[in-house]
């Protein structure tokens, strides 16, 4: 039986759109519901938040999905919500209780205590409970299917991870980390640090690098202003892709130079060597992330195909 074709009219649309997450939807269910707003034929997020988690999540249409891997190493920041005295299976409010503690009285001071050794440069254990692959399969599902799996630990840094209130047995928490940090181990080791065990119950990303100051969009946001205001309206959203490498060194390229590169062919000629850069035609367009090598010749690490 021959495949329905999708009737969505899609259309070829370049940019990032710094969506708010919303709970209870995975990263990718949330990029759909983007790329239908948008009919974005292309589309892809930079690094996924757990369903519970809500926040910043910069979506990549078109073009802008070659970039996304530069933003997944990014450095990100954070609100978390801690609940003392229960650890669960997942290490957030998602999973079953393993088991109940009770929760001493604690002070400030002793809390900072027991925060400072998961702050910098720390070996972490990620979550069974995740997307991490072994053997080609994720961790969750291995677990799900039944099997005993363990993560295996790994380095992670922690540049920031303070207590912003303590109301009870609930703590809430700023972090801000490096690619690869898993809050919900965070919690989970804080908890055993304090002796009554804990896991995650909120969490929000407030900011990825490059954009540290987000105008974030929800999706009932972007769905009413399509209904009320049209296409051009949420298209005017989109930020150029070289908004997503703005941390980067800019090349400028005269119209010869530009025309080598387009061409496929190595520009030389450029001085010092530059390990990642973009580049930008005479008019300032993004044509492609290079490096200069050590000869001062340029070369190509992506190239771009964005409209004039």
């Amino acid at each position: 039986m021959s495949k329905k074709k999708d009737p969505t009219p899609w259309r070829d649309v370049h940019g990032i759109v710094l969506l708010d997450k919303p709970r209870g939807l995975s990263s990718n269910q949330a990029l759909q519901k983007a790329r239908r707003l948008f009919l974005a034929a292309k589309g892809g997020h930079t690094g996924s938040l757990d369903p519970m988690a809500t926040g910043l999540l910069p979506l990549c249409f078109g073009e802008a999905t070659k970039i996304a891997g530069y933003l997944l190493g990014a450095a990100k920041a954070y609100t978390a919500t801690v609940q003392l005295g229960a650890t669960t299976t997942t290490g957030d409010a998602d999973g079953d209780i393993v088991e109940r503690r009770a929760v001493p009285v604690l002070t400030a001071a002793e809390i900072d205590a027991a925060l400072a050794p998961l702050r910098g440069r720390i070996t972490q254990v990620p979550p069974v409970y995740s997307a991490l692959k072994l053997a080609g399969v994720p961790l969750y599902r291995r677990v799900r299917d039944g099997e005993e799996v363990s993560a295996a630990p790994r380095e992670v840094d922690v540049h920031r991870l303070t207590l912003l209130r303590h109301d009870g047995d609930t703590l809430e928490l700023a972090v801000e980390c490096g690619s690869g940090t898993y809050v919900r181990s965070l919690a989970r080791d804080l908890g055993e640090a304090l002796g009554c065990g804990a896991h995650l119950i909120g969490l929000r990303r407030t900011w990825v690098d490059p954009f540290r100051a987000p105008r974030m969009h929800t999706l009932e946001e972007l769905e009413h202003l399509l209904i009320t205001q049209g296409r051009e309206a949420i298209d005017a959203l989109l930020l150029d892709t070289d908004a997503g490498l703005s941390a980067l060194p800019v090349l400028g390229l005269d119209a010869e130079q530009a025309q080598r590169l387009i061409q496929g062919q190595p520009v030389p000629g450029l001085g010092d060597a530059v390990e990642l850069c973009r580049v930008h035609d005479a008019a300032g367009r993004l044509l492609a992330l290079g490096e200069i090598d050590a000869g001062g010749v340029l070369r190509v690490r992506r190239g771009l195909n964005l409209p004039a």
